[in-house]
C-alpha cells in the first residue's frame, strides 16, 4: 500500500502565501531533512538568497523525489505559476528557442521554486535589464578528482594575490562540493565573449604562479588527476553554476556558502550543510551583502588576453560549447 501524503502546509511570506505540498518528503538522506527543512532553511537565509539571484535568469535543479532521485534541470517556468511569480525571456541561438525561465525579486518566488520540488539555484551571470551584457566575472577553483583541497587553498590564496595587484574585490564562497568560487561585480559592458576571454588570461596569470598544481587546459583528458582546473569557462553564455546560499543536490545538504578570505586557510566545505548555515548566517548576516557597491572594469585583463594571443596562445572560441570540454558527472537527469 502507497504510503498517504502529509498534509499540505502554507507558508508566509511577506504578502505572499505558498503552500507546500508533501512538507515530510525526506529530500536529504544522510540526516533525513524534509522538503519543509528545506523551505524553513532558504527562509533562514532569505536576504541572502535573494541577493545572489536577484533580476538573474535562473535555472531551477530540481529533485522531485529527493536528491537520491532523478534530478531534473528546469529552465522554463511551467504553466500554472502564481501571478506574482517574475520571469525573464532569454533566447537559446543554437536551437533558436526561448525560455521563460525564474527571475527572483523576493524570497516568496524562492519558496514557491522549492514547492516545485526545487533544491539548486543556478543563476546566469548577467541580470534581466540586459541579458547579453554579464555583470558578474565568476571564478570557479575546480579541482581534478585526485586534488587535495590543500591545492584548492593555494589556488584561492594567489587568486587574491592577482586579484590584489589589479585592484579588484573578489567575493570567495564555497561550491557545495570540493572547491570554491569567487565572484566579481564588473560593469555590464562586454557580451559573454569578452567576459570568458578576460576569465582566460585571469586564469592563465594564476596558472603562471604554480604552473605544477593549477591548469588552465581546455581538454579534461588532458589534465593531470591531482590538478587545480581555473575554469574559465564559467563565464561563457547560458553556463551556470550554484549561487550563493544553494543548496547542493546531495545526502548531506551541503550549501554554497560565502565566506571571508581569512577563512579559506582553515575552511572545511563540508562543515557548510543546511543544519549549520542558518545559524552561521543568523551570526554573520550575507557576506556578498556589499558586491555591487564596486563593480570594476576588464580592459587590463583584456590586455592581458591580447598579449597572451600574441604570443601564440590559444583564446576560448567564441563559437565552441565550453561544456564538451569538460563532460562527466554522476546521476540521472533530464532537462525542461
Amino acid at each position: 500500500m502507497a504510503k498517504a501524503s502529509s498534509p499540505a502546509v502554507e507558508i508566509e511570506v511577506d504578502d505572499r502565501v505558498v503552500k507546500v505540498t508533501n512538507p515530510d518528503r525526506v529530500y536529504f538522506s544522510e540526516r533525513g531533512e524534509t522538503k519543509l527543512d528545506l523551505v524553513e532553511y532558504y527562509l533562514s537565509v532569505g536576504e541572502g538568497i535573494v541577493n545572489a539571484l536577484r533580476e538573474r535568469p535562473c535555472m531551477m535543479h530540481r529533485f522531485p523525489t529527493g536528491v537520491d532521485g532523478e534530478k531534473v534541470h528546469q529552465k522554463r517556468v511551467p504553466h500554472g505559476a502564481p501571478p506574482w511569480l517574475e520571469t525573464v525571456r532569454v533566447h537559446f541561438p543554437r536551437y533558436n528557442r526561448t525560455a521563460d525561465e525564474l527571475c527572483v525579486t523576493e524570497l516568496a518566488q524562492v519558496v514557491w521554486a522549492v514547492q516545485m520540488s526545487t533544491v539548486e539555484f543556478h543563476p546566469w551571470n548577467s541580470r534581466r535589464a540586459d541579458t547579453e551584457k554579464p555583470d558578474e566575472w565568476r571564478i570557479d577553483l575546480d579541482p581534478m578528482p585526485d586534488c587535495t583541497f590543500d591545492t584548492v587553498r593555494r589556488a584561492a590564496h594567489l587568486t587574491s594575490e592577482v586579484l590584489d595587484e589589479l585592484g579588484i574585490t573578489g567575493y570567495p564562497k564555497t561550491s557545495g562540493g570540493r572547491g570554491l568560487h569567487v565572484y566579481v561585480r564588473i560593469e555590464p559592458e562586454w557580451g559573454f565573449a569578452d567576459v570568458r576571454r578576460a576569465a582566460w588570461a585571469f586564469a592563465r596569470e594564476v596558472e603562471r604562479r604554480a604552473p605544477e598544481q593549477i591548469t588552465t587546459t581546455w581538454w579534461r583528458k588532458d589534465r593531470d588527476p591531482a590538478a587545480l582546473f581555473v575554469d574559465y569557462n564559467q563565464n561563457a553564455r547560458d553556463h551556470t553554476i550554484a549561487s550563493a546560499y544553494s543548496v547542493r543536490g546531495n545526502p548531506r545538504g551541503t550549501v554554497s556558502t560565502p565566506i571571508r578570505w581569512d577563512e579559506v586557510h582553515d575552511v572545511e566545505p563540508d562543515d557548510f550543510t543546511i543544519a549549520t548555515v542558518p545559524a552561521r548566517f543568523a551570526e554573520l548576516g550575507d557576506l556578498h551583502a556589499d558586491i555591487d557597491a564596486t563593480p570594476h572594469r576588464l580592459d587590463t585583463l583584456l590586455e592581458w588576453a591580447e598579449r597572451d594571443e600574441r604570443q601564440g596562445a590559444d583564446a576560448p572560441d567564441p563559437d565552441a560549447d565550453p561544456g564538451t570540454a569538460d563532460r562527466g558527472g554522476a546521476g540521472a537527469s533530464r532537462k525542461r
